[in-house]
């Protein structure tokens, strides 16, 4: 077919996925080929493509096709997250707008409605993935809520209880008040805002004094008097309520005296205020604040990890929307109970969980009108020391935009240190390899710290818990209900944990669940463990660690032995891209704007290990010109007959172009194939960019373009033919991981009409040259090309039309360089536009002079330019430039404007400064070749 003139992306994008997709050119049917595994990060069902997925789907799917085009089985695993609170969200809101909610319904029923609007609007970003060119494996689509995946969820769960590394726990989590669940670390958003800093007394019990002294640095005493109470600083008033003791640093001489001692919390009914000791701890900080810090181990992390450490008791202030509670007993009987607990300094969980000692005046109050109360009431009593404003770094939900609560709930935990250990281990011993290396460090440093992991969630929508309780709060674990019965007893009756599982505990088990696990298929004998994961360095700890854990206990052997982690995308200015600063970019939108295999080389070249990505659209349309230079550049060889290859080797050549050509290729073949060996994606788009731009398309093309004789166009020399094709062949299937849309378009375009390609590009061969690089002949055109490309710049630089013809005149040449000369006159003629180069000095008056090598190429100017209105012309840009230098450098050898300055102006002065002391030394360079 005849290549068109215009290159439309989106008409061949639309085309070839078709074809490829319903021809199943993405299935793995290679049975006595080596495997290759890749999974994709399953993208919530809720999503919508955006930046960071397009990077992370591009990386994924350049490795997989470049796999298939090594002849490897090539599997890319593709589904999706059932992302339980986003998912319940999405449903809710479409509710909410028939004025129904999710209580007005059974359980059943909801889950039903979340079905039912998977199946209609859910997986949006699957299709939007296919636009992307991913070509993932989508006759095996899996969905982590699906019947096989669900099967090995249950499994693992049951089999880590029963191994005693699952259990149920009262710990201290992150509550979001608006979806009455715990959330997880990555799904709490950290925002800067206003608020207070309130300072209180907590009187001493009985009245009792003590001589408070501050000194400063040097020891003298800068305070000194009695006092009878202890100073405590806090933003969360409300949270006093349940203090449990004062906490000081045991090196802090000024609170000596009264370690120990007990102090009153300062809020509630006077007659049954509480009394908590005053204990040491080395988390109090002498120097801010008082010093001292109150500790309410179920709402505040720090002071979690404090009463954990000193046994102190932690009292739940809150229920599920984050309101004072107002169950239980009236507050005088529970503040009774903590004294009597309190005195006897041992007690049960269940004990401390009844207790609410909220006093009646603030229950059922939200938290925030209860801080008010609280403020209100200390300062009432004359308790209040002082208020100040102060900048507060305050935790909110990702999707519910609340403030989380810290609280303290009974939830199911995973012994993530056990399973740690191995998962450690394979790093260290390089059964997983981490690319970059530089992560390491970081992977050793939370997986050695690491914590429990929380993997309940109070939601409907998910894996619903595998335990069932009797009326004693006895908890029985079972893969089915009718399994728990049997373990309870025939007649118990059983109420099941209405909790659903975390979404990262299931998307844990996606390297072998996806396969089929827990049953033994053969892709899960074939394509575990896979070969590489790509990943955000985001999801280090909350996806790939534990799929390292899981993967590792339960198969015996890694997930994957590469984990690949890229950076993310951010905004121009090196910011993170947030909807809420309006600097978000839609992938879809380049897409429609350069096509997919701009954007898709866009991330490759881009891509440098351990750094974030800085999002330039620019960039983005200069891989669509390059898209347009390869299709132009076949348009001209299809029009020169040139067509494609039916070798996979090199044709045999002589002419020097053709063998520098083909080493060339052998060259770019090399260096892609030690870009892939180490990931250095930037690397593989640099090499394969610069050959077919420079050596390809704006030389060796140039240098076989079949010349004019008296008008007319003479034909290509066969040779010429038979090597462009081979070299476009290896062009198209090198180029075809990064930009597969156009490169298969080229591929069929360029066969011989009379015998159409066996095989899409998709499913060609990577190119082995069996070639080698002839020294000859590279060294020959390259140096014709330094000698052109010398022309061509001291043309420009005077003024001189690129193509007026030049005599050039040549001294000290080798016998070498003569050769070179006496071979390439044509080509010098055509590209350099010299009519003839003589051995010998140049006629007396005006030149330019150019040093290539070891030679002198003079160029007379006589009649050509103006010498001395060059010169001055010259002169003056030179003095322009240079002035215009200096100032540059005068203001960035200034501290204040370097400092002050924006950091883009900065960088801005920068460059000018580069390019204009650059341009200078140019000029200088050209006003001394004129001779």
């Amino acid at each position: 077919m005849t290549i068109d003139k215009t290159f439309d992306p989106a008409a061949i994008e639309a085309k070839w996925y078709a074809h490829w997709e319903s021809t199943g050119a993405f299935r793995p049917e290679r049975p006595d080929a080596e495997p290759y595994t890749i999974v994709n990060p399953p993208p919530n069902v809720t999503g919508s493509l955006h930046i960071g997925h397009a990077l992370d789907n591009t990386l994924q799917d350049i490795l997989i096709r470049h796999a298939r085009l090594q002849g490897k089985d090539a599997l890319w695993v593709v589904g999706t997250d059932h992302a339980g609170i986003a998912t319940q969200m999405v449903v809710e809101r479409q509710m909410a707008q028939k004025q129904q909610k999710r209580t007005d319904f059974t359980r059943d029923e909801f889950v039903a409605k979340v079905w039912e609007w998977k199946e209609e609007s859910g997986g949006e970003i699957t299709r939007q993935l296919r636009r992307l060119g991913c070509s993932m494996d989508w006759e095996n689509e899996r969905f982590t809520m699906d019947e096989g995946f669900s099967k090995a969820v249950i499994k693992v769960f049951v089999d880590l209880y029963n191994q005693g590394l699952l259990y149920r726990d009262k710990r201290l989590v992150n509550w979001d008040p608006h979806f009455k669940t715990a959330i997880s670390d990555l799904e709490v958003e950290t925002r800067e805002v206003s608020g207070h800093m309130w300072h209180f007394k907590y009187p001493l019990a009985g009245g009792e004094t003590y001589t408070y002294v501050e000194r400063d640095a040097d020891g003298n005493i800068t305070v000194q008097e009695e006092r009878d109470y202890i100073a405590i600083a806090t933003t969360r008033p409300e949270t006093m309520l349940g203090d449990g003791a004062v906490a000081v640093h045991p090196d802090d001489e000024r609170y000596k005296p009264i370690i120990g001692k007990l102090c009153e919390i300062p809020v509630g009914p006077k007659e049954h205020r509480r009394l908590i000791p005053i204990i040491t701890d080395e988390y109090p900080d002498p120097d801010f604040g008082s010093g001292a810090v109150k500790i309410t181990g179920a709402h505040d992390q720090n002071d979690y990890g404090v009463a954990q450490r000193n046994g102190i008791p932690m009292y739940r202030l809150m229920d599920e929307v984050a309101a004072m509670r107002s169950d239980g007993a009236p507050y005088a009987e529970a503040a009774a109970q903590a004294k009597s607990i309190a005195a006897r300094k041992q007690w049960t969980a269940a004990e401390i969980d009844a207790l609410n000692l909220v006093p009646d005046a603030y229950r059922g109050l939200d938290r925030y009108e209860a801080r008010k109360r609280v403020v209100a009431d200390i300062d009432a009593d004359g308790l209040m020391i002082a208020v100040e404003s102060k900048v507060i770094q305050q935790p909110f939900g990702d999707r519910s935009a609340v403030v989380i609560e810290p609280m303290l709930t009974d939830q199911w935990y995973v012994d993530a240190k056990t399973l740690a250990a191995p998962a450690i281990e394979a790093v260290r011993s390089g059964a997983i390899d981490i690319v970059p290396k530089s992560w390491e460090k970081t992977y050793f440093n939370w997986m050695e710290n690491i914590q429990p992991w929380c993997v309940s969630r109070q939601l409907w929508w998910g894996h619903q818990i595998p335990a069932w309780f009797d009326s004693d709060g006895k908890c029985y674990v079972a893969e089915t209900e009718a399994e728990a019965q049997g373990l309870a007893g025939e007649g118990v009756a059983l109420t099941r944990d209405p909790d659903v599982l975390d979404t990262w505990f299931s998307s844990a088990l996606w390297p072998f669940g996806t396969l089929g696990w827990p049953d033994q298929t053969r892709e899960l004998d074939r394509h575990y463990p896979n070969d590489v994961l790509v990943s955000g360095f985001d999801i280090l700890f909350f996806w790939d660690a534990r799929m390292a854990m899981q993967g590792i206990h339960f198969m015996k052997e890694v997930p994957w032995k590469t984990l690949y982690l890229h950076g993310l995308v951010r905004a121009a200015d090196g910011s993170k891209m947030s909807k809420s600063k309006g600097n978000t970019v839609d992938p879809l939108g380049l897409i429609d704007q350069y096509g997919a295999d701009a954007l898709r080389f866009f991330m490759a070249a881009m891509e440098s290990q351990g750094r974030d990505i800085k999002m330039d659209e620019s960039r983005v349309a200069g891989y669509r010109n390059f898209a347009t230079k390869l299709w132009n550049a076949a348009r001209f060889a299809q029009s020169n007959g040139i067509g494609g290859s039916h070798s996979i080797s090199a044709p045999k050549a002589e002419l020097a172009v053709n063998r520098w050509i083909i080493g060339e290729v052998v060259e770019t073949v090399e260096k892609l194939n030690k870009a892939f060996a180490e990931f250095r994606f930037d690397g593989m788009a640099d090499a394969i960019y610069h050959f077919v731009w420079d050596q390809f398309c704006d030389w060796y093309l140039e240098l076989i373009k079949p010349a004019f004789v008296d008008g007319e166009k003479q034909d290509m020399d066969p040779e010429s033919q038979m090597v462009a094709g081979w070299v476009l062949d290896q062009i198209l299937v090198m180029l075809h991981p990064f930009m597969p849309f156009v490169t298969e378009e080229l591929w069929h375009a360029l066969a011989d009409p009379a015998a159409p390609r066996a095989y899409d590009l998709i499913h060609a061969r990577w190119p082995e040259p069996k070639a080698e690089v002839d020294a000859d002949a590279k060294a020959e055109v390259e140096w014709l090309i330094r000698l052109v490309g010398e022309v061509r710049t001291a043309k420009n630089e005077l003024g001189i039309a690129p193509g007026a013809k030049m005599d050039a005149f040549v001294r000290d040449a080798s016998p070498a360089t003569e050769q070179r000369i006496a071979r390439q006159q044509s080509a010098l003629a055509r590209l350099a536009r010299l009519d003839s180069v003589t051995p010998g000095d140049a006629p007396e008056g005006g030149s330019v002079q150019l040093v290539v090598d070891e030679a002198t190429f003079v160029l007379p100017l006589a009649g050509v330019i103006d010498l001395d209105a060059e010169r001055a012309r010259i002169s003056k840009a030179i003095e322009a430039a240079t002035k215009e230098a200096a100032s540059l450098s005068a203001r960035l050898s200034n501290a204040a404007f370097v400092e002050k300055a924006k950091p883009e102006a900065v960088e801005k002065a920068r460059a000018d400064h580069a390019e204009k002391t650059a341009e200078a030394e140019r000029l200088t360079a050209a006003l001394a070749r004129l001779g």
